[in-house]
């Protein structure tokens, strides 16, 4: 599978806590957040449901877009 630098928001429920997040593997990593496998803000404050992506051509455009 190859890697696509994205963006992505995750909430922990409707008008809940957000968080926004970039990696080259989207799958991976949201998988990570629902198992608690992110030591950090997702865990603390149980924010693990997928609500936005983007797909971005290159990890920089995912960064700057991720600091809109």
């Amino acid at each position: 599978m190859s890697k696509h630098p994205c963006t992505y928001i995750l909430a922990s429920a409707k008008k809940g806590t957000l968080y926004i997040g970039v990696t080259s593997n989207l799958i991976q990593r949201i998988w990570q957040h629902k198992n608690n496998e992110v030591t950090g803000f997702t865990k603390k404050y149980h924010v693990h449901m997928l609500v936005y992506y983007e797909q971005h051509e290159a990890m920089n455009a995912a960064i700057t877009r991720e600091k809109q």
